[in-house]
């Protein structure tokens, strides 16, 4: 085998490709177990995002 993935079966060229990804996501997901600081909640994440784009779009309708 010549290390090539069959893009109609995965997103990475070679896997080295795929595994450097892996490596990066488990080590990105472990920084984020390890970290103390408090989660922000879902759906208080998306309510200040609606605010910000309502407001976005007020400032933008009132040109």
């Amino acid at each position: 085998m010549d290390g090539k993935l069959d893009p109609r079966i995965s997103e990475f060229e070679s896997f080295e490709d795929a595994e450097r990804y892996q490596k990066w996501f488990r080590e990105e997901v472990e920084a984020s177990l390890s970290d103390p600081v408090p989660s922000i909640p879902h759906d208080e994440v998306f309510a200040e995002m609606d605010a910000l784009i309502a407001a976005r779009r007020r400032a933008r309708h009132a040109r």
